[in-house]
């Protein structure tokens, strides 16, 4: 019972802090005259991410790899079958193609990059600067693709920026939310960690297992709070511009920055399952989006019983 405390403390901490990171970081650009689609493309598309990034960073120098890439690897297919199940089930997400189609793509492209650099069963700093490259790469393009020859994802970041309307007024205010959303992630990271730790131990379950579960699900949770209020909005785009962008960065961002601070040797369980799941998940969605031009109901209980099933095979099939 202890253990699991200290996971919902540290989900609830990770939560709190993200948000308070992303608004206070909206707060700062706007100040300093950041244009609201970097806004929208970096902060909230990325800034969704930090709880993952935090604790893939610290699980990874603390010497825990398979929570720090199960953290990853889970996060993205639960970000795609889960959070976006439940979007689709609220409302019908109907999607601009050309808008959605370089992130799209980016997200099947990074999937695969995985799957090749863990060939060799880890990722080394050289991995991870592949890593970091791509993602440099991959914010360079979509901004210039964005500023320069308005393409209409350049109104959905700024739409994602927009979706955040509370943010801190003042200087004393927006330095408040910023710092004290840094230290809330690191304190959460930590106690996370702790209940995670024991709980695997406790139940006799790999650590692998718990990150790809438990705890990617607990650090997903800003991305489905943002995701559900575009939802319910019906700002469809929004909704799913926000896990591509997250995925994107999940994969290339925080990999390369845990890989680079510490070799991550790569489960066997990663490399034989969830990876495919992954890759499955992300060109399942890069149909749906491509096929019917919107996620239906249909298609959002599709996801969310895939969900159930990977879930299921998670503890049971693949559980040992």
């Amino acid at each position: 019972m202890l253990n699991i405390l200290f996971l919902l403390i540290g989900i609830a901490l990770l939560t709190v802090g993200g948000e308070a990171l992303i608004r206070g970081s909206l707060a700062a650009a706007k100040r300093l005259g950041v244009s609201p689609l970097l806004s929208g493309l970096v902060i909230v598309g990325f800034g969704t991410s930090a709880p993952e990034l935090v604790v893939s960073v610290n699980a990874a120098v603390e010497g825990r790899p398979d929570i720090a890439i199960g953290n990853v690897v889970g996060s993205n297919i639960g970000n795609i079958l889960l959070i976006l199940g439940i979007c689709a089930l609220i409302s019908p997400l109907a999607v601009k193609p050309l808008a959605l189609r370089r992130d799209a793509v980016t997200v099947v492209a990074a999937s695969v990059l995985f799957l090749v650099l863990v060939g060799g069963s880890a990722l080394g700093r050289v991995d991870a600067a592949i890593f970091l490259v791509a993602l440099g790469a991959y914010l360079v393009w979509a901004y210039w693709s964005e500023s320069f020859h308005a393409a209409p994802s350049g109104e959905l970041h700024q739409a994602e920026a927009d979706e955040l309307s509370t943010i801190p007024k003042s200087v004393l205010w927006t330095v408040t939310a910023v710092v004290l959303g840094l230290l809330l992630l690191i304190a959460g990271s930590q106690i996370l960690l702790i209940g995670a730790i024991g709980i695997a131990a406790h139940f006799g379950v790999p650590e692998a297992v718990i990150g790809l579960t438990l705890v990617a699900v607990g650090t997903s949770l800003p991305e489905l709070s943002i995701s559900v209020i575009a939802a319910i909005r019906r700002h469809a785009d929004v909704a799913v511009g926000n896990i591509l962008g997250s995925n994107i960065f999940n994969l290339l961002g925080i990999l390369g920055v845990s890989a680079l601070l510490q070799p991550l040797p790569v489960h066997a369980r990663i490399i034989q399952f969830d990876q495919w799941v992954m890759l499955g998940t992300s060109l399942l969605l890069l149909l749906f989006l491509y096929t019917g031009r919107r996620l239906s109901r249909t298609e959002g209980g599709v996801l969310l019983i895939g969900y159930g099933i990977y879930v299921w095979l998670s503890f049971t099939v693949f559980g040992g």
